[in-house]
């Protein structure tokens, strides 16, 4: 009998972010609380504006990247490397505070609807105190492939000979969108020495035979996995990255190696020293 690659099946815990913007946090709680290289993963989703109007006013980031994905509803970001820009549905934002970003990020409804999610990739140690860096990726740009009643949207990495459009060096990042009709199977591949996790956020999976329900994350231990959809419309994210295996310190909205650059970066931002180089939007 051959034994599951499920590691671990978590449930999205409520939290509040920003000034009280109401989220599901999936990764970064008691029950699972990194999964090197990934040191956060937050859903935010609900059709009630009062959960996400105070938005997440202006706020400092160091030794990271943040990767923003819009499902419904927008996203206004201002930063203090004089970007700006506003998400749309199916926009990705990648951002490498690396030594130091100041940034707001402002949802608004759209058609009833606010529903994303955010990552955080944590950085090797040599990228840390790295020039900080922004991009925004429209929608369209982003790569899809359909297999088998399954429609991928592939923004890192690589399905069904599609390859995504951010590449990560240091962790060779997987991530990808996908969408089930019902029954549909796909298997996802190539996780050797890899991290891996299944994020469903609607519908429910069956995940090499363990079911995944909505808002619950699975880790899994496996170089490939069987997804079959349970039912019609499933849509989840699977996300894969090499860990890091460097020491973590983390405190807040910074994320170094040890207790010392952590209080490095508090003194910074206090000094109104945090940003100490500026990037250009590419």
């Amino acid at each position: 009998m051959s034994m599951s690659s499920v590691k671990q099946v978590v449930e999205a815990m409520p939290a509040s972010e920003g000034a009280g913007v109401r989220i599901y946090r999936a990764i970064g709680t008691p029950a699972l609380q990194s999964l090197d290289p990934f040191l956060m993963l937050d859903f935010f989703g609900s059709d009630r504006a009062d959960d996400y109007l105070a938005g997440f006013p202006d706020h400092p980031h160091r030794g990271f990247i943040t990767i923003t994905y819009m499902l419904d509803g927008r996203m206004r970001h201002r930063d203090s490397m004089g970007n700006e820009g506003v998400l749309q549905p199916g926009d990705v934002q990648w951002m490498k505070a690396a030594s130091g970003v100041i940034h707001s990020e402002m949802p608004e409804q759209q058609d009833g609807l606010m529903r994303g999610f955010q990552l955080w990739l944590n950085l090797p140690a040599s990228e840390k105190m790295s020039d900080p860096e922004y991009r925004d990726i429209a929608s369209e740009t982003i790569p899809e492939a359909t297999q088998s009643g399954v429609a991928a949207r592939v923004i890192a990495g690589s399905y069904a000979g599609t390859r995504g459009v951010i590449v990560d060096p240091f962790t060779d990042l997987l991530y990808l969108d996908l969408d089930f009709e019902l029954n549909a199977t796909t298997v996802i591949e190539n996780l050797e020495q890899r991290n891996a996790f299944v994020f469903v956020y609607e519908g429910r999976l069956s995940v090499d035979g363990e079911v995944v329900a909505e808002r619950q994350l699975a880790t899994l231990d496996t170089a490939r996995c069987q997804l079959v959809a349970s039912e019609a419309d499933t849509k989840a994210i699977v996300v894969a990255g090499k860990p890091l295996e460097e020491p973590v310190a983390k405190y807040g909205p910074f994320v170094m190696n040890y207790e010392g650059e952590i209080r490095k970066a508090m003194l910074d931002f206090q000094q109104g020293q945090l940003v100490r180089k500026r990037a250009s939007n590419n």
